[in-house]
């Protein structure tokens, strides 16, 4: 699997985050002052610095469990709070949303034009703050530091790593089930017709080889409407993607719904997912970095946002979750001692010259660390 998946994994669906909440806001009409603090903060936080330079780093992917604390944590960095209920829904829309976008891909390395779409999207989100502009350009240059080089044999086995992560997921979308991209059993239905890969020549020709020379060709129709796609697509901070894989499907507004199946495999994956141990460093910076202190917490102008149509339909909603410790990862940043904690977890991010200390040896500091935590 590769080592490279986990920041395409996260970009995406912060960015289908992104997309949801937008919607959501301007369904509930919340002022457009506290909409705009509510992306300024959560996209901040997303694309902290030290945050992404860790995330980049080579390294396994997380847990569904893990990832799901993580953006749970992220989605309330702001003053907007979600009920368990919306958050699982949440939750549901972006990795479905995501799942769709990997399996359309037409070559292995649309991956990277999906994420680069996401960001675009992102950027103009919050394009009135130069300080989360400047986060955001990093972002691309880490893109295109670690993913533009790659080959192609590299890339296919991030998608097969990310195929992989959302191989039990199967929860059923409105949006998609109109669409009838979606079957009942939660499934997708891929379209027949569809764009040629960049650099593919159009289906209906057989060639026979014989000594490395063609020695007969034969043509046959498909009757399919295949179209070429005359560019591979701009890696850049800026330039043509030449694809809508990744850009915002909830442009116009849609009541979206979402009902799980498989309810037990989506959740937690499969048996032998154990979680990643060195996913909790991760968690617990980013806890640090979204922490909420007492006088956060008071605030009076958070609010509550509704990922369902109506408050009835999200109660009903929470009656069905069930509460299960085992499958939480609890994070505490309020407390004193808890935040002391995190401040000597995020000194051994840093990498000094005088620091002496093994990769490994500092492995076991953190989770030295957290086990007394």
């Amino acid at each position: 699997m590769s080592l490279k998946t986990l920041p395409l994994l996260f970009i995406n669906l912060g960015g289908e985050m992104v997309y949801i909440l937008d919607q959501r806001l301007r369904a509930q009409s919340i002022p457009q002052e506290k909409a705009r603090k509510v992306m300024h903060d959560i996209v901040g936080t997303m694309f902290n610095k030290r945050f992404m330079e860790e995330l980049f780093k080579p390294q396994e992917m997380y847990s569904k469990k893990a990832m799901r604390t993580v953006f749970d944590r992220l989605a309330h960095a702001s003053i907007m709070r979600l009920n368990a209920a919306s958050m699982d829904k949440l939750y549901d829309l972006m990795t479905m949303a995501f799942k769709y976008q990997v399996s359309l891909c037409l070559r292995p390395s649309d991956v990277l034009l999906v994420t680069l779409n996401h960001v675009d999207a992102i950027k103009d989100f919050v394009s009135g703050s130069t300080k989360i502009i400047l986060l955001i350009d990093h972002v691309y240059h880490l893109l295109h530091e670690h993913f533009a080089s790659l080959s192609t044999g590299q890339f296919q086995l991030i998608r097969q790593a990310l195929l992989s992560f959302f191989q039990d997921m199967h929860i059923r979308v409105s949006i998609f089930l109109k669409d009838k991209v979606q079957n009942s059993n939660g499934r997708f239905s891929l379209p027949v017709d569809s764009p040629i890969p960049y650099g593919t020549e159009m289906p209906g020709v057989i060639r026979f080889f014989a000594s490395n020379e063609v020695v007969r060709t034969i043509e046959f129709k498909t009757n399919t409407k295949y179209r070429t796609v005359l560019k591979p697509g701009s890696f850049e901070k800026s330039g043509e993607r030449i694809t809508l894989l990744g850009t915002n499907m909830y442009n116009v507004d849609r009541n979206v719904e979402t009902s799980s199946v498989s309810q037990s495999q989506s959740q937690d994956g499969a048996s032998g997912n154990a979680p990643n141990p060195l996913a909790k460093e991760e968690l617990n910076l980013l806890a640090h970095l979204v922490g909420k202190d007492e006088k956060k917490a008071k605030d009076v102008s958070a609010f509550r946002l509704n990922l369902f149509s109506t408050d009835k339909e999200e109660e009903i909603a929470a009656e069905k979750t069930i509460y299960r410790p085992d499958r939480v990862i609890n994070i505490d940043a309020s407390k004193k001692k808890a935040s002391d904690e995190l401040s000597r977890i995020m000194d051994d991010f840093t990498i000094t010259s005088n620091n002496s200390a093994t990769a490994t040896e500092k492995g076991d500091d953190l989770l030295a660390l957290m086990d007394s935590a």
